[in-house]
């Protein structure tokens, strides 16, 4: 891992698992500040990869108590574009792409815009499978909500 971050700055990994696309998705999401770490992780039955990948980034943000600095590092250039690229556009254009169509999965980009507000992010990609370790550790942790999800019966 690099250098630590500045006093008082979290570090957020997050990552989503699909089983088919769509099939069983899970997500999971590392909060780090200081030497104090939280784990966050789940599942569901019927979603898509780019689903879990921002409902991740939202339930990070929503274990927030207080505004914060913080930096998110996904290995979802769809997620990391979207924020820092498209979002306002899609927002000028009503919730609609460059090409007119609806946004997909507007309501968590909706979501996810109303939570970054009350933060100061920056947002990094990394890439997935390259030995990245918090990130390794997510993708492990977004995995296991999908088999503990497919354990419990529910497929």
């Amino acid at each position: 891992m690099s250098a630590a971050p500045p006093r008082g700055v979290v570090e957020i990994y997050t990552d989503g698992a699909c089983r088919g696309n769509p099939g069983a998705g899970g997500w999971a999401a590392l909060l780090r500040r200081g030497t104090h770490e939280r784990e966050l992780q789940g599942a569901e039955l019927a979603t898509t990869n780019n689903r879990m990948e921002l409902t991740a980034v939202i339930r990070a943000l929503e274990a927030l108590k207080r505004p914060v600095e913080a930096r998110v590092y996904t290995d979802s250039e769809y997620v990391q574009r979207g924020v820092t690229e498209w979002l306002a556009g899609w927002k000028a254009r009503g919730w609609r792409t460059a090409e007119r169509k609806p946004v997909k999965n507007q309501d968590l980009w909706q979501r996810l815009d109303e939570l970054r507000a009350s933060h100061r992010i920056e947002w990094h990609w990394v890439p997935a499978h390259a030995g990245v370790p918090d990130n390794e550790r997510v993708d492990r942790l977004a995995n296991e909500a999908i088999d503990a999800l497919q354990r419990s019966g529910l497929r």
